[in-house]
Formats: structure tokens, C-alpha cells, sequence
């Protein structure tokens, strides 16, 4: 079968790809300007009294830095009543272990904060076979005062202002109650939709997974004081998601056309590849 796509000799694939390097350096240089407004982002300082649930006891939010003077949490979606961590944040977490350890020795701490139970998140974490530490946050305001988590009115009454935009109410009629529906029941925009594929994997519906958001936040800590530095959501987490990465500088890119991705061990297994033959 004859490809579709454009094809060219090597010398013709040469001359288009040192075309595309000029782009690919403008954006590093851009991506590296990005980083420096956001280092130079004012700082806030913390003056409630976080605590949370940690595998050390229940500290303060200065207690998750470990002794580092830098922390970076991941808002990962896990909300209470969740049965399963939400499979995007587990994707992008997939990656973490790897990178935290060099991180931790860079005097910065990684860690996930969640609202559920701290057993619960231990016993999802061995599941996966992670090793990064993760805190649960059920106990204080912090996922509200950061904005990964909104109430049921909120949703009723499109009161969620989520990665700097105020969402409309959710599509469901004003007396039909959110909690509680499950995911055959709820149909968005008439459909069963990305969002209820994602919400049936943490055995939740629809509202209850989308009260809890993902995001990320960056701390500093001076002179015993703990300030917030800086926070992205929504495709602002895009270059944390590594498998996107990988996918964007493959042949077919992303090519998705609907929520593709499980738990890493819930996938089934591939078939068998027939090994080639050097004899034909």
C-alpha cells in the first residue's frame, strides 16, 4: 500500500527539517523566557495553617519540603470518594519516580497532594508501583484555597472559576441532582463523553470526579516562612504529561480521537508480534 503522506529524497528532507530547526529554537528561546517570568513572578506568603496526612505523620505545609528549600506539588485529582486515582493525573505521575530522585538532590521536593484518605492513596500507590511521596490534603482547605477542588453548589450554579475562567453550570436540569448519578445516567451534551469515560475508571460519576481538578504549585521556603510561588492547570500541566512528549515528535503525533489512555496496568495485553524471519 502507498503512503499518503508527502515523501521526499533525503537531500529534500534535509532542506524541510533545518527549516523546522529555526522554529523548533525560536520556541526553545521562547520556552526559556517563559521560565523566567516565572521565576520572576512576586511571591506569596502563606499565612493558613495547612495540615496535612503524611507516611511522617501529619506535618505542616513547610514539612512536605523534607529539608529542601523548593517544593513542587502535583494536585492530583484523588478526591474521597473515589475508587481509583484519576488515570490522566496516574499517566502523568507515571513519570515522576524517575525524575524526583534527581529533583530531591537539586534542593527540590516533589510530591503529590490528594483529598482521600492517606491509606487509600498508599494502596493506590502500590498498585502502581510508585515510590514518590504523596500527602492527603482531607483535612484542610488547601485544595479549595488552590483551586482543584468546588462544591456541588458551584457546579449548579456555574460558580467554578477553574484555571482563571468561570465555567458554566454543569448540563443538567436545575431539580436533578448531581451527586450520586452514575456514569450510564449522565450523558454530556447528550453523549456519553470524555469526561464519563475518565470518571467510570475512578468508579465515580461525573460530578463527583470533576470537583476535583488537576494543577500544579511551586513553594518556596526562607528564613522558616513557606511562600507560593507560582500554579498552572489545564494544558498548562501539557509538559509535565511525558507520553505526550514522546508522542509529539512521533510520525502520527497525538492522533486521538478519544480518551486512549487506562491505568498503566489495566491495559490489555498487546497482541503478539509475529518475529520477522531473516529466511522470508
Amino acid at each position: 500500500m502507498t503512503t499518503t503522506h508527502a515523501t521526499a529524497t533525503r537531500e529534500q528532507w534535509l532542506d524541510a527539517r533545518l527549516a523546522l530547526l529555526e522554529a523548533e529554537k525560536e520556541l526553545t528561546r521562547r520556552s526559556d523566557e517563559l521560565a523566567r517570568q516565572r521565576q520572576a513572578l512576586p511571591w506569596v506568603r502563606i499565612e493558613k495553617p495547612y495540615a496535612f496526612d503524611t507516611e511522617a505523620g501529619t506535618v505542616p505545609l513547610a514539612g512536605l519540603f523534607q529539608g529542601r528549600s523548593q517544593l513542587l506539588v502535583y494536585h492530583f485529582m484523588f478526591g474521597p470518594d473515589y475508587e481509583a486515582g484519576c488515570p490522566s493525573c496516574s499517566m502523568i505521575a507515571d513519570g515522576f519516580d524517575g525524575f524526583a530522585v534527581h529533583l530531591a538532590h537539586h534542593d527540590t521536593m516533589l510530591c503529590a497532594v490528594s483529598r482521600a484518605p492517606l491509606p487509600t492513596l498508599q494502596a493506590f500507590r502500590r498498585r502502581m508501583g510508585w515510590r514518590f511521596p504523596w500527602a492527603s490534603s482531607g483535612g484542610c482547605d488547601f485544595n479549595a484555597d488552590f483551586n482543584v477542588l468546588f462544591t456541588e453548589r458551584q457546579q449548579r450554579e456555574g460558580g467554578i472559576e477553574y484555571n482563571w475562567r468561570r465555567e458554566a453550570p454543569m448540563p443538567v436540569a436545575a431539580k436533578e441532582p448531581l451527586a450520586g448519578r452514575t456514569v450510564q445516567e449522565w450523558r454530556l451534551r447528550g453523549e456519553e463523553g470524555p469526561v464519563a469515560q475518565i470518571a467510570s475508571m475512578t468508579g465515580t460519576d461525573v460530578a463527583t470526579y470533576t470537583r476535583d481538578r488537576p494543577g500544579m504549585s511551586a513553594f518556596v521556603l526562607e528564613d522558616g516562612v513557606v511562600y507560593h510561588t507560582y500554579s498552572t492547570y489545564a494544558r498548562g500541566l501539557d509538559g509535565l504529561w511525558g507520553a505526550y512528549q514522546w508522542l509529539d515528535r512521533a510520525p502520527k503525533g497525538r492522533n486521538e480521537s478519544g480518551i486512549w489512555w487506562r491505568h498503566r496496568d489495566a491495559y490489555d495485553a498487546p497482541a503478539p508480534t509475529k518475529a520477522a524471519s531473516c529466511c522470508g
